[in-house]
């Protein structure tokens, strides 16, 4: 309804789409912009793209705040956003306005490159934390992406040594090491770092009866002769 002394409502549509900035690193929204509005009093020129120009700015605030991802998610928060409060000055009101947003070609690719990346990210920390570091599920892990019968006897008896490998690094080095590892953290010189571990090998000559575990390579004599030198 329209009083008599009211000016007819006017319709302004963007010829081009306008750009809206988004909270996706590098990629903005395409923006067709469709506004009703009122003059008010004398029109002044350019008034149509007054308009324009408020409403691309209400716009752009919201849309910084945006996740290009979720484009229905994000049209919707900034057509709530020009929905309120009724705009208006002494030249023109503003009776509604509504956004259509899409994407370019170029930036629905990047989008996708990133969701694709995050989910490969998500599944390596999922494998990282449930697969490897419990190493004797990586056997079975190998076995169940054999087809039945794929796999030679020699293969599976190798796998078999593995996993009771696995098994005993669990039990016996892998707490070990985790120790060594906290009582090395304040050797930084590489010589003190080469001197720790004779000591630490001496240990397990002495815990094994006087010779190395067996697999463990024995240092050369000059190693042992500069250990020995530093602490006679």
């Amino acid at each position: 309804m329209r009083w008599p002394w009211q000016r007819a409502a006017r319709t302004s549509a963007c010829p081009q789409p306008r750009l809206l900035p988004s909270a996706t690193a590098g990629v903005c929204f395409e923006t067709v912009f469709t506004i009703t509005w009122r003059p008010r009093g004398r029109t002044r020129h350019n008034l149509e793209e007054a308009v324009r120009t408020h409403i691309h700015a209400t716009a752009t605030e919201t849309a910084a705040h945006l996740d290009a991802g979720d484009l229905p998610a994000a049209q919707d928060a900034i057509n709530a956003a020009l929905a309120l409060p009724r705009h208006r000055t002494q030249q023109y009101r503003l009776l509604s306005a509504r956004a259509s947003l899409r994407l370019s070609p170029a930036a629905k690719e990047l989008i996708a490159q990133r969701q694709a990346d995050e989910n490969r990210i998500r599944r390596l920390h999922f494998l990282k934390t449930h697969l490897y570091n419990h190493p004797d599920l990586v056997v079975l892990d190998r076995l169940e992406h054999q087809a039945p019968g794929a796999l030679h006897d020699e293969h599976v008896a190798e796998l078999q040594r593995l996993a009771r490998l696995i098994k005993a690094c669990d039990h016996w080095w892998s707490p070990l090491l985790q120790q060594w590892e906290q009582l090395g953290e304040g050797f930084n010189d590489a010589e003190k770092q080469q001197q720790a571990m004779l000591a630490l090998l001496d240990s397990l000559k002495t815990l094994n009866g006087g010779s190395p575990p067996p697999g463990i390579a024995t240092p050369e004599p000059g190693q042992q002769r500069t250990f020995r030198e530093a602490h006679p």
